[in-house]
């Protein structure tokens, strides 16, 4: 592990995944691999659940990681992997409410009413991927990060900057970027010790990728089922 992203979702972390795996930190870790790999789902609901569950096997295989799930253990990784770099992602407080509103959130309380119109109507729903990544994420996302009040705009708001204060008050100066994707290339660039690629920064998963990917993977993981 070489880099992790201490991040909250909806702050560029996909386009830092992408931006990572064309420096040669890949694999990056990103909810992304969690959807699409169901064994994925069930080891880090252990984490959530408070099963013992090794960083190294959980991450086995991948040279960094940002987003949720990773990001909300980002102390944890930073003390487990001590030579790996840290990167903060942040933008405009207000405007990340919104995309969390517009995508995270939204998919979130559509999940809740779907999960709970088929429980009602028992359905089997249960025991699927669906069922198991609604609980990790509950569990982690939900109520991890956000204490379960992701229904209180001020309570995110505050949740957020003070995210960002123990990030930059917990690691060395030395040891962490804080960054926005929309500086591009050059300050992760500087902080990694790389050359500046060509072509811009990837830009990638705005609010209207996230439907259209929401939709896709609600799909397959109601379709799988935990062996």
């Amino acid at each position: 592990m070489r880099v992790i992203g201490a991040g909250f979702g909806r702050t560029g972390t996909l386009s830092l995944k992408t931006a990572l795996e064309r420096l040669g930190y890949g694999p990056c870790h990103h909810m992304k691999e969690v959807i699409e790999r169901p064994e994925q789902i069930r080891r880090w609901l252990a984490l959530a659940e408070g099963r013992p569950v090794s960083w190294d096997e959980l991450l086995k295989g991948y040279r960094s990681c940002v987003d949720w799930p990773s990001a909300a253990y980002w102390r944890e990784l930073a003390d487990h992997f001590p030579e790996a770099k840290v990167v903060l992602t942040v933008r405009d407080p207000e405007r990340w409410l919104a995309s969390m509103n517009a995508t995270v959130l939204e998919r979130r309380r559509r999940g809740r009413g779907l999960f709970g119109r088929a429980v009602r109507g028992l359905s089997s729903v249960l025991g699927t991927d669906f069922a198991a990544f609604t609980k990790m994420t509950r569990l982690i996302v939900d109520e991890r990060v956000f204490h379960g009040r992701c229904e209180d705009p001020a309570s995110l708001l505050r949740t957020f900057q003070a995210h960002i204060d123990d990030v930059v008050a917990a690691i060395p100066p030395g040891r962490l970027l804080r960054f926005e994707v929309g500086q591009g290339w050059e300050p992760l660039c500087g902080f990694l010790g790389v050359a500046v690629p060509e072509g811009p920064f990837p830009r990638v998963n705005d609010s209207a990728d996230f439907g259209r990917n929401a939709r896709a993977n609600v799909g397959a993981m109601l379709l799988r089922r935990s062996g």
